[in-house]
């Protein structure tokens, strides 16, 4: 054997070639590299099971690599969801980590893959992102940007309506409006429990509440 061989075929060998090769092909994936380091990645991955096809391991598990990772970029690019992409994920670990030659190197070689993968994500520090998962990103922006918004258009409809407090205000505590309850506070007073509220105020999710005796004193 060579010395690529003798050293790929090592458990501490094998774990630098996958984790470098699961690095910078994630790398790629995530950030606009000019397509160096998927060359990098592709290199160091394909040195990997060129070595174990040589050892007598089947060459169906690079194309179960391959159609890994082209799960993972469909994903990103037109789908969105994160679910091929998980898939892709576990299918080119399983391809990596089935023509180990013991089960010490799978282990090794697993935690290479998972390594590798999750510090990719440092790469988004120094590097401008690529537009993939950009649907999955927008998708989730857009459903917490709902739901706040329908959250604070309800308690906006709160103002001017009367409750009773549930609890002491100290000067937090709960009222019940409209059959519901909220979370409310007073101006910085005190108010006992079972005393009749009025919303007077409303900020985003935060509930302002005063006494309506106070109210009838005032005028």
């Amino acid at each position: 054997m060579d010395f690529l061989t003798e050293f790929i075929m090592l458990p501490a060998g094998g774990f630098l070639i996958v984790l470098l090769g699961a690095l910078f092909l994630f790398a790629e994936v995530l950030v606009k590299g000019r397509f160096i380091f998927g060359l990098l990645g592709f290199t160091l991955i394909s040195s990997y099971f060129m070595v174990h096809i040589q050892e007598g391991m089947a060459l169906w598990m690079v194309l179960t690599f391959i159609i890994g990772i082209s799960l993972v970029v469909l994903d990103g690019k037109f789908i969105g969801d994160g679910t091929l992409g998980g898939l892709g994920l576990i299918v080119m670990l399983m391809s990596l980590a089935i023509p180990s030659p013991t089960i010490l190197y799978g282990v090794v070689i697993v935690f290479a893959f998972i390594f590798g993968t999750a510090s990719a994500l440092l790469f988004l520090k120094f590097f401008p992102r690529r537009d993939l998962w950009s649907k999955l990103v927008l998708k989730d922006t857009l459903s917490s940007e709902e739901g706040y918004n329908s959250l604070s258009d309800e308690y906006k409809q709160l103002i001017g309506l009367e409750g009773e407090a549930l609890t002491d205000f100290r000067p937090s505590g709960t009222v019940k409006v409209g059959g519901k309850t909220y979370s409310a506070v007073t101006q910085g007073t005190w108010i006992k429990k079972g005393s009749r509220l009025k919303v007077s105020e409303v900020n985003g999710t935060r509930i302002l509440v005063q006494l309506i005796e106070d109210e009838q004193t005032d005028e």
